[in-house]
């Protein structure tokens, strides 16, 4: 039977939620300490959870890291890897909204709509969202992966989603793992790009949006578009 109690002698989170306690009371600590269940010989649950976020630097950084990676350290292994990370799938499911007709008239919109599956990405995914003339979503497709400092974008890829949609505009947007806002050069040089083949094409470019966990840069806001 599992121990009810940690090393203190304090009910384990767990417990104290079957007695009443709220889960949303629950540190983030205990809040992991619930999904991974039990610690080890040599520290309880408690223990164990705050070494892992200490580790990776609180929950964001545990959602970016792959379980095969999570499942190294001592006392998880796969199975407790795979339900941290279904925790954390189970939650971007939550806050996104499949379906739902957007209206995008500004850049905080665009921050909104892509946060949720964009939020801890390892990789740099690069997005377009084609609108109609009304500044309604028709089209939110995934263009390109690519590393860690680079996503490789072609203007056909990009504008082929919106033609055969019917679009009226559209906006890009990318992440930057690193939380770093700053458009790169080769950000700069893909934007302006893209700009002069919607003016040839007749599909404007309406603005890029660079995507982080916390803020976003807004291209056109900027004066980079």
């Amino acid at each position: 039977m599992t121990n009810m109690k940690n090393s203190n002698g304090s009910f384990l989170p767990l417990q104290r939620c079957l007695a009443g306690e709220e889960v949303r009371s629950l540190s983030d600590h205990d809040l992991l300490a619930v999904i991974v269940g039990s610690g080890t010989k040599d520290q309880d649950v408690i223990a164990l959870s705050l070494g892992l976020l200490k580790k990776y630097e609180g929950l964001a950084g545990l959602a970016g890291t792959g379980i095969r990676e999570i499942a190294q350290n001592h006392g998880i292994g796969l199975t407790k890897a795979v339900r941290i990370h279904s925790a954390f799938e189970m939650g971007r499911r939550v806050i996104t909204k499949p379906g739902d007709a957007r209206y995008i008239n500004n850049p905080a919109a665009v921050w909104e709509l892509l946060l949720p599956v964009m939020a801890c990405l390892e990789r740099e995914e690069f997005r377009v969202l084609v609108l109609n003339n009304k500044n309604n979503l028709i089209r939110n497709a995934v263009i390109s992966v690519g590393t860690v400092s680079e996503a490789i974008v072609h203007p056909r890829e990009v504008f082929r989603h919106a033609i055969r949609e019917g679009g009226t505009g559209i906006i890009i947007a990318h992440n930057h793992p690193t939380g770093e806002l700053m458009p790169s050069k080769e950000d700069i040089i893909t934007t302006e790009r893209l700009k002069e083949a919607g003016k040839i094409i007749g599909i404007p470019l309406l603005d890029h949006v660079i995507i982080t966990n916390t803020r976003y840069l807004s291209f056109k806001e900027g004066g980079y578009l």
